[in-house]
């Protein structure tokens, strides 16, 4: 039988803490939960108030690793869920509201996907997200220099934009929006994409192709599209190593020269954000979101 922890009044099952999920590092499931306690303070109000989408590797990321959407079965009753609007029809997803959920939630191993958009409000998108994917040999390197364009053409439209590495090879970039739907958000963020090609066409790219991919930094801007969902803030990410999607400064951006420089795992998180803080706050502060033109 699991261990019964009691986490701020609730009684939370956690498994198999000496599983190693992560075999080049040994990284264990213990380890895993101890990351997620250690930085829910920062954490969780990136995930307050957004339907979950679970990206589970149980049994590491050379395992299986599938998503998980609706509300897992045996789900405690103290999990709060929301009905969630789909194209197939409405269904009922996790929140993650609170250190117990996020504990139980961690003990499923899972990296954390969110939403664009608030569950009271699912017409309106508040946040704008771009996906920068480095197709090799283009690397995080190429992915600043396009980051810094982007901030610059959002900034001109009155939009602070604040980044993330994604946890894999790419940055993420986002800005709060308000007044507008996912369909316009997404069709801003296409606008700004074909811009960044044309003002980059050997650096940056707005297509999906394949094939045109080498060398260059994918712009993805279709993460806008209310159904689909982008890594947390903070998560761990299913990679070989327990790498994590980690706020990061402009500064930071802007004196990457090689990978190694962006590249952060569970260890270092604590103490960044011990000496920043959460360098994504501010996008909690609705008042602080811009609009679109």
């Amino acid at each position: 039988m699991a261990p019964i922890t009691e986490v701020e009044g609730r009684r939370v099952a956690l498994s198999n803490l000496e599983k190693v999920l992560y075999p080049a590092t040994g990284f264990t499931k213990g380890e895993v939960l101890h990351y997620y306690a250690t930085v829910a303070e920062v954490l969780l109000p990136h995930l307050r108030d957004r339907a979950v989408s679970f990206l589970r590797y149980p049994d590491g990321p050379d395992g299986q690793v599938f998503f998980t959407k609706n509300v897992p079965p045996g789900t405690p009753e103290w999990v709060t869920t929301a009905e969630v609007p789909r194209v197939e029809g409405p269904s009922r997803m996790v929140l993650v509201q609170d250190l117990p959920s996020l504990m139980w939630s961690a003990n499923l191993v899972t990296e954390f996907h969110t939403h664009q958009w608030l569950v009271g409000t699912p017409e309106e998108a508040d946040r704008i997200v771009f996906d920068l994917d480095p197709g090799a040999p283009a690397s995080i390197v190429q992915c600043c220099e396009v980051a810094l364009w982007l901030r610059d053409r959002l900034a001109r439209d009155g939009l602070e934009t604040y980044a993330k590495t994604s946890g894999s090879k790419g940055l993420h970039l986002l800005a709060a929006v308000r007044g507008a739907s996912s369909e316009r958000v997404s069709e801003y963020a296409r606008e700004l994409a074909v811009e960044a090609e044309k003002a980059m066409p050997r650096l940056a790219l707005h297509r999906m192709t394949r094939s045109l991919r080498p060398g260059k930094v994918f712009v993805d801007w279709s993460q806008n599209a209310a159904r689909k969902t982008t890594a947390a803030p903070y998560t761990l990410r299913a990679r070989p190593e327990p790498t994590v999607s980690a706020p990061v400064t402009w500064a930071e951006i802007e004196e990457c020269r090689a990978p190694g420089q962006l590249d952060f795992r569970a260890v270092d998180i604590a103490p960044r954000v011990q000496d920043h803080g959460d360098l994504l706050a501010p996008l909690l502060d609705a008042d602080a979101a811009g609009t679109l033109p």
